[in-house]
């Protein structure tokens, strides 16, 4: 076997192995980099559960409770320098039993109550009518806009950060041919602003924005693609394995293969009831 194809092989089995729980990207340091957006999602829903009038928050399908930590860190920060803040009620739901665990023992130093809630059509939310105040959600795999609508109270707000329509198209062409996006897709701009307003929901932001995505090694672009499954549905090494040896190929005659992610800030509000 030359060796170009025992590093191949090699790189194909560590990015195999690498645990999947959670959403740590830390193991890709020195092998992917991703651009973030520009608006800073972390700060942006710290200042929003730092509002003083934000007594109950809800993190919906928060892996392994990694960023909604970041937030609640800044946003106790934030709100000791508020008068008498609202005491906070820190609530997350999470599907997946394994990040589920992780959110419980990493989201326990905040008091936060993790529910085991399947992210799929027709899973109701384990929470009352009109309980929360603010609605979060980074990376969502599905969005259920008219049980968001029902928990928000009246004026109450949510703000996620999507994947956009086409993210990581690059990568996924790449391996898998030509996926034109279509109009019809539920994650371009205009399907993500019209499934809230059919649930009742305002829409008082929608940014779009296209970043950069990285890869240096096959082993990064395989832990990739089985962490973030939604990628390449039926992704395996070895169903992929021709295409990933040519993308291997690319990488060790480019330095990296570089593809672009999508990402969309979304911010909703219930309407405030009238008489």
């Amino acid at each position: 076997m030359a060796g170009d194809d025992r590093s191949f092989e090699v790189l194909l089995a560590e990015g195999g192995s690498v645990p999947v729980d959670g959403w740590d990207f830390a193991w890709f340091d020195g092998r992917a980099t991703e651009q973030r957006p520009s608006w800073g999602y972390a700060r942006l829903a710290a200042a929003r559960v730092a509002d003083p009038g934000v007594a109950v928050v809800l993190d919906l399908q928060t892996g392994g409770g990694e960023v909604y930590a970041e937030v609640l860190e800044r946003a106790t920060l934030l709100r000791g320098s508020h008068p008498a803040p609202a005491p906070l009620t820190a609530l997350a739901t999470e599907g997946w039993p394994p990040n589920h665990a992780l959110a419980t023992r990493r989201l326990a130093p905040f008091g936060a109550e993790v529910a085991l809630v399947e992210a799929a059509p027709g899973i109701p939310l384990p929470h009352p009518d009109a309980s929360v105040d603010l609605a979060l959600s980074r990376h969502p795999a599905y969005n259920d806009w008219a049980e968001i609508a029902r928990v928000l109270r009246p004026g109450g707000r949510s703000l996620s950060q999507q994947v956009g329509a086409g993210s990581n198209r690059g990568l996924y062409e790449f391996l898998m041919g030509p996926h034109p996006v279509g109009e019809n897709d539920a994650r371009s701009d205009a399907n993500l602003a019209a499934g809230a307003r059919a649930a009742g929901l305002e829409v008082l932001d929608l940014r779009h924005e296209s970043t950069a995505v990285e890869f240096f090694d096959v082993a990064a672009v395989v832990h990739f693609l089985r962490k973030v499954l939604w990628t390449v549905p039926d992704f395996t090494v070895e169903r992929y394995r021709e295409r990933l040896r040519a993308l291997h190929a690319h990488i060790e005659e480019n330095g990296s293969f570089v593809c672009s992610s999508e990402r969309v800030l979304l911010e909703l509000r219930r309407p405030a009831e009238t008489n």
